[in-house]
C-alpha cells in the first residue's frame, strides 16, 4: 500500500526519490519503495528521513511505533562460522567471481586472500573489465588505529607489515580503469568483503587475531537489514580513506 503521508511530504518540500536518497544515504530505488509500496526503512534512516522532511516519525511510518520481536535466524543469514580459518577461500573468491556490479573489501590487511588464492588480482581485473566497480580499502600502516590494533592482538608491529605487504599485493591494481585502491585510517570492528548481494563480516574481536574471529554470511534481503548496515558502514570509510597514487 503506497504512503501517502509520505508522498505528500515530500510533494510540499520540493524532495525527489533522488535527493531524498541522498541526504539519508540509501538508493534512490529504495525510497521509491517507501513511497509507492509502503516499506518501512530502518529506523535510523526514517529517523533521518522524518527529521529531513519536517515531519513526525511515526505520522510516516506507523509501524515503527511497535516494538520488533527478535528473530531466532536472521532470512540475511547464508551461514556463521566459528572463525574465519574456517572458511574455504574459495567462499570468498567464488562470491567475487559471481559479481556483476560491485566488489568491495574493507580490512587492514587480509593478506591470507593472496596467499591462498594468487591469481586474486586477476580475478578483479577480469571483473573490472566487465563493468564490475571494484574497491579495496586497506589499513594505513602510519594510522595511530591500526597500531593499536596491533597492540591489542599482541602481534607488536606485525599489523603495520601485514598492512604494508597487502598494499603490495594490491599495488599492481593501481590505475587499472574500474579498481581504486585506497588507505583508512579508522577503527574497524569487522572486516567486510562484499560481492554484490553476498558479503562476509568478519569481527574485530579484542586480542584476537581476525583469523580466529567469527565470519558471518549475508545475502541482502530487501532494505535495512543487516547487509545494508554493513554496506553503509563500508561506503562511510571509503568517504574517509585517501586514494592510493601510482609509483
Amino acid at each position: 500500500m503506497p504512503n501517502e503521508r509520505l508522498r505528500a511530504a515530500m510533494a510540499a518540500g520540493g524532495w525527489t526519490y533522488a535527493t531524498l536518497a541522498a541526504k539519508t544515504e540509501v538508493d534512490p530505488k529504495s525510497v521509491e519503495r517507501w513511497v509507492n509500496l509502503g516499506r518501512t526503512p530502518r529506523r535510523a534512516t526514517a529517523l533521518l528521513a522524518a527529521e529531513t522532511l519536517g515531519e513526525d516519525v511515526h505520522a510516516l511510518w506507523p509501524a515503527l511505533r511497535q516494538a520488533r520481536a527478535a528473530r531466532a535466524v536472521s532470512p540475511e543469514l547464508v551461514a556463521l562460522y566459528d572463525q574465519r580459518a574456517d572458511v574455504p577461500v574459495s567462499a570468498f573468491t567464488d562470491m567475487f567471481a559471481q559479481a556483476r556490479e560491485n566488489i568491495d573489501v574493507l580490512v587492514y590487511a587480509a593478506i591470507f586472500l593472496h596467499e591462498a588464492y594468487p591469481r586474486l588480482n586477476d580475478l578483479l581485473r577480469e571483473r573490472a573489465a566487465e563493468g564490475c566497480s571494484v574497491r579495496i580499502a586497506l589499513g594505513d600502516p602510519e594510522s595511530d588505529n591500526v597500531r593499536q590494533r596491533g597492540a591489542e592482538e599482541r602481534f607488536g608491529h606485525g599489523i603495520e607489515s601485514r598492512c604494508e605487504l597487502a598494499l603490495m599485493h594490491y599495488r599492481p591494481l593501481i590505475g587499472v580503469p574500474g579498481i581504486e585502491i585506497r588507505t583508512h585510517e579508522t577503527t574497524l570492528y569487522n572486516s567486510v568483503y562484499r560481492a554484490d548481494d553476498q558479503l562476509m563480516a568478519n569481527a574485530h574481536v579484542w586480542g584476537v587475531n581476525a583469523y580466529g574471529a567469527p565470519v558471518w554470511h549475508l545475502r541482502r534481503n530487501g532494505d535495512g537489514g543487516i547487509f545494508d548496515t554493513y554496506a553503509q558502514s563500508f561506503d562511510a570509510v571509503w568517504k574517509t580513506a585517501k586514494p592510493v597514487q601510482e609509483d
